[in-house]
């Protein structure tokens, strides 16, 4: 995988770091990758395990992705606030609608830019899939963008058994673009939601598929 030609400097050093350090805690397979478009606003959807997912589909895009990441991280220190800010990261209200995040986040992929992010809301604990928030797809849709569904398996054994060096795949499936309504209709998002989410749990093993256990390799293009 090629260093992102439109990453920031800090995103840079970061990705280098990780691609050197990584293969000391696992062995990564990314799967897809041809499915992320080289330009142009999308927004990249994945599960969230108990593992560093964060730098493994970093590593595994090969474009920067920009993350929303919860306010209290940028109160720890203001050089951490300034580093995340840098590398892409900005700034939400978990547990309420906030707006000056959403403005932001469609802001992002209208200007062409690759918006990550986690629709179950917060990490499984268990593996398995959870019921998706419709927040990425009412970005997606203010910003008639496509949005590209992805998924990491087994990312969780890394910090279980980090020098055992376990395998962790990151697969990607082709973008989805929302072809109905694109008004600011709950149902609509809702709908598109389901979509996104099934073509996620087509790409996970059966049994990480969780609450969309309905669904099969058809779902995922």
């Amino acid at each position: 995988m090629r260093m992102p030609v439109d990453g920031s400097w800090i995103y840079k050093v970061l990705w280098i770091v990780v691609r050197v350090l990584g293969p000391l805690f696992c062995r990564l397979k990314v799967e897809g990758a041809e499915h992320v478009p080289p330009e142009g606003g999308c927004v990249l959807v994945c599960n969230h395990n108990m593992g560093p997912d964060y730098l493994l589909l970093g590593v595994s895009t090969p474009r920067q992705i920009y993350f929303m990441g919860k306010v209290e991280i940028f109160g720890y220190h203001p050089i951490i606030a300034r580093v995340l800010m840098s590398a892409g990261v900005f700034p939400v209200q978990r547990g309420r609608q906030d707006k000056v995040a959403l403005e932001r986040a469609v802001e992002l992929v209208r200007g062409g830019r690759l918006l990550g992010m986690y629709p179950e809301g917060t990490r499984s604990r268990t593996g398995q899939l959870q019921r998706g928030k419709s927040g990425a797809a009412r970005i997606a849709m203010a910003a008639n963008a496509p949005v590209i569904p992805a998924v990491v398996i087994d990312s969780a054994q890394v910090f279980k058994s980090p020098f055992r060096r376990p395998r962790v795949t990151v697969r990607f499936a082709e973008p989805l673009t929302w072809q109905g309504d694109v008004s600011d209709d709950p149902s609509a998002a809702r709908a598109f939601t389901d979509w996104i989410m099934r073509s996620m749990a087509a790409m996970l093993p059966p049994e990480m598929r969780g609450v969309y256990a309905e669904a099969d390799e058809g779902d995922a293009l």
